[in-house]
């Protein structure tokens, strides 16, 4: 019994038929424990086999096995990553078969200290998950932390990354992620080096790396590759466009609303003839254009990759030059809006990138209040909101993870 869905039926019955034919029903018992493994007649135990793609054989004595069959080719081959660009390394990504992605690890990873510990989540619907780790460089407390919570939630169902942070511990409601993905083989190495600790989900195509940090942001596995200064000039500019998105819109609208006092006389007068005709406040025409900035943006995920590109940029150059001519924004302000948009592609990470696009507007509301303290007192709700969050007892803020917390030193 299995489903044909799953199981390549012919060629599996071609390698059962190899097995000799002249078996006394006295023996049958240990002829079926050398094809597969043998149980109990048990329906709940046999069905869950069956949807987990396995071949059922029974036997009149009351017992079946389990068959590991040829399985039906329904995973895609391995492919270049189309999330994460990399531009002097390994092209391989993770496919959806948890099984391939932990080979892939092996392979980049030839080492006894990996460890690999395999659990079952669901009650409706089996998931497979797969947590691995360095023997060596792991910190024990934190790798069991892990496991309890994981343990204690295998009932529940995991579907998404949203059940995965509910089965973790972690809240909904967080707008930065605890843990962080990737579909780069040679990058969940490079973190395993780390001390942190991966989970496989079958069916997904990513690794999910716990902990996730702040410096996560700037860095990946890939800036090896460069000479050293020209690593830390990469890194610098992520580092700049992360100010530059949380910072230039917000300070737009201070130094236009509430501190034009601040700016040299030719440079204030430069921004009034350009708002010359607009006709509401600054921070209306700033959010108006991040909001269409943001339609924009969720248009390109969406549409069709043959096309979407085209339209996307088309339309944008049509209404920013459209917007402009009916002084409904400033040249000025469609400048610095592109700026951050591409700034804000810097960082590392597509969630990342979402997470810090959301502060902006917390940060755009306090300067459009008070001003350049706004820009600055928004800056400090949002540092206290990172440090304040932790994952198994490690900081969201720190920085040398690998020597202070993971390895306990």
């Amino acid at each position: 019994m299995g489903f044909n869905t799953l199981v390549n039926i012919p060629k599996t019955k071609e390698i059962l038929q190899e097995y000799p034919n002249d078996v006394n029903m006295s023996e049958i018992d240990d002829f079926l424990a050398t094809i597969g493994e043998l149980k109990e007649k048990n329906i709940d135990d046999a069905v869950k086999a069956i949807f987990e793609g396995k071949l059922i054989v029974c036997s009149s004595t009351g017992k079946y096995v389990v068959v590991d069959p040829i399985p039906q080719e329904l995973n895609r081959s391995i492919e270049p990553p189309s999330n994460e660009n990399v531009l002097q390394g390994s092209q391989s990504s993770f496919i959806e078969d948890i099984d391939t992605n932990i080979g892939l690890i092996r392979k980049e990873k030839a080492s006894e200290k990996l460890c690999v510990k395999s659990y079952s989540l669901g009650k409706r619907q089996n998931k497979k998950m797969a947590l691995l780790y360095l023997d060596d460089k792991v910190n024990k407390d934190t790798l069991a932390e892990i496991q309890n919570q994981i343990e204690k939630n295998l009932k529940k169902e995991l579907h998404n990354q949203q059940d995965m942070s509910t089965i973790m511990g972690f809240s909904p409601w967080l707008t930065m992620a605890k843990f962080r993905t990737s579909e780069l083989p040679s990058e969940v190495v490079n973190k395993l080096f780390q001390g942190r600790v991966v989970l496989f989900i079958d069916r997904l195509p990513n690794a999910f790396i716990l902990l996730g940090l702040l410096w996560d942001m700037f860095t990946v596995e890939n800036d090896y590759n460069y000479p050293y200064p020209l690593m830390i000039l990469i890194r610098a500019l992520r580092v700049v466009g992360l100010l530059a998105t949380l910072l230039v819109p917000g300070l737009y609208v201070a130094l236009v609303a509430v501190n034009p006092g601040v700016l040299r006389i030719e440079m204030a007068l430069s921004i009034a003839q350009s708002r010359q005709g607009v006709p509401y406040p600054a921070l209306v025409e700033v959010l108006l254009m991040l909001i269409i900035l943001e339609l924009i943006l969720e248009a390109s995920v969406r549409l069709p990759k043959s096309i979407g590109p085209t339209i996307t940029m088309v339309g944008g150059i049509i209404l920013g030059q459209a917007i402009v001519d009916a002084k409904l924004v400033s040249n000025l302000l469609i400048i610095i809006l592109a700026a951050t948009t591409i700034a804000n592609f810097t960082i590392v990470g597509v969630q990342n990138s979402l997470s810090i696009r959301l502060y902006k507007y917390l940060i755009v509301i306090f300067a459009s209040i008070y001003g350049v303290f706004g820009l600055l007192a928004g800056i400090f709700f949002i540092i206290a909101y990172l440090a304040s969050l932790r994952t198994f007892g490690v900081s969201y803020l720190n920085f040398n993870v690998e020597r202070d917390v993971l390895k306990g030193e």
